[in-house]
């Protein structure tokens, strides 16, 4: 019986994967979009306290470069294990903050310490999911993330309505980082529950047997990788860049904009909340669309909708009716975001090259990574020079020019429905076209 040939049920790997990272996201989400008004609350001004909301992202950048290391190191189990104990040490520091710089690097090592638990849930997924499995247990990981955003702004609305601040919110997050270290303890070796690993091809013609390795591989090398594969990185992966700015950009104006129009902590969020339940209800729909009809159907709709909507919000905040605009478009955004739920993750897999995937994986993800990262600070530098306005309007028309990368590059590189795995075509591969 080969490796994909093994019974495998996917709720077998519900408590070693999928519990840890609902708990973590739980957290993160809890925390996330309350970040700017926190910050706000410091004293900072509109801009900085953007330029905190982007600490998250760049520290997932930043994280992603020595993550595959980190795992490759001590294991996917242990990864996520440190990867909590270092969220809840960032989690104290802003807790104890007494000024916006030290919230900034409390959440900047918040998101070093999300990029490692996220590639470490990867391997393992990878390690110990047949390949006939894995796209199914991936995009429900993503769903699983999506959920725990979800449910994380609820329960600090809930908080904040009790005890009158939003301190408390931020134990949420330690007590989930606790609960997904304990989970990860008490669990058994993943090898001796799930049986042999599946086995990855690496770049060397080397099987990598491990997640540990699979991790090793992908981040070895990054910045040679993207070199070799600059043709597509530079077409579709700026694409990709801009859906990740798109996503980064809806995180931090949202909160942003409740701040500058007065809305309450708890009441921002309600909504950020009610919002995610939208985007995470959607997260199936899209796989279905990407399967179905191909991923353009999927990536051209959330991009238009994501750009649109920050266009239309610029022109709303100075409307007498400015809070009903900011909910109507807050949801307008969720749905948009929903119907891209697991494109870039979908998009890389489709174009990796099946004797080496791992490699351009991780090149790939930096890529969407690097436009999560960026978008933000560039959020906070219009906001300083102009306004909020002008910011959220330059990044709805940055969507709408993905839109345009997308449309002309996804059905070059990507069939309408990619069914196997497949080598990059030669233009992509040697780096030229």
């Amino acid at each position: 019986m080969t490796n994909d040939e093994r019974p495998f049920r996917l709720r077998s790997v519900a408590l070693a994967a999928f519990l840890p990272t609902l708990l973590f996201s739980i957290g993160e989400g809890a925390i996330i979009p309350l970040i700017p008004i926190v910050a706000h609350n410091l004293g900072a001004s509109l801009a900085v306290a953007g330029f905190i909301a982007a600490m998250v992202m760049l520290g997932e950048l930043v994280g992603d470069i020595p993550s595959g290391w980190v795992v490759s190191s001590i294991g996917e189990r242990n990864a996520m294990i440190w990867a909590s104990l270092l969220a809840i040490v960032a989690v104290l520091i802003c807790v104890a903050a007494p000024n916006p710089l030290v919230l900034g690097f409390g959440i900047f090592v918040i998101g070093i310490a999300t990029a490692v638990f996220a590639l470490a849930r990867h391997a393992f997924l990878t390690s110990y999911v047949p390949l006939v499995y894995r796209a199914r247990a991936l995009s429900t990981l993503g769903g699983i993330f999506r959920g725990g955003w979800f449910l994380g702004p609820f329960i600090a609305a809930g908080l904040i309505q009790w005890t009158g601040g939003t301190q408390a919110v931020f134990w949420v997050f330690v007590v989930c980082c606790l609960g997904a270290a304990a989970v990860l303890l008490l669990l058994p070796d993943p090898a001796s529950t799930f049986g042999p690993p599946t086995v990855v091809v690496g770049a060397d013609g080397r099987t990598l047997t491990t997640g540990e390795e699979l991790a090793a591989e992908e981040s070895h090398g990054l910045f040679r990788t993207i070199w070799g594969y600059r043709a597509v990185l530079f077409r579709l992966g700026t694409g990709a860049g801009l859906v990740g700015a798109m996503r980064a950009t809806r995180t931090v104006v949202m909160p942003l904009w409740a701040v500058s129009i007065g809305i309450t902590e708890s009441n921002t969020a309600l909504i950020i909340g009610i919002a995610g339940a939208i985007d995470f209800a959607l997260f199936y729909a899209s796989g279905q669309i990407m399967d179905r009809f191909g991923r353009l159907w999927s990536a051209l709709p959330s991009m238009i909708g994501l750009g649109s909507g920050l266009l239309a919000l610029s022109f709303t905040h100075e409307l007498p009716n400015g809070v009903q605009w900011f909910i109507g478009i807050a949801m307008f955004l969720s749905v948009a975001n929903g119907v891209g739920s697991g494109i870039l993750m979908t998009l890389g897999a489709d174009l990796a090259p099946a004797a080496s995937p791992a490699p351009f994986l991780g090149a790939w993800r930096f890529a969407g990574d690097l436009g999560g990262a960026a978008a933000p600070l560039a959020v906070s530098g219009i906001t300083a020079i102009v306004s909020l306005s002008v910011a959220s309007g330059a990044m709805g028309v940055l969507g709408l020019l993905g839109v345009v990368l997308l449309a002309r590059y996804i059905p070059r590189y990507v069939p309408r429905k990619p069914r196997l795995p497949r080598a990059l075509p030669p233009d992509i591969a040697d780096g030229g076209g």
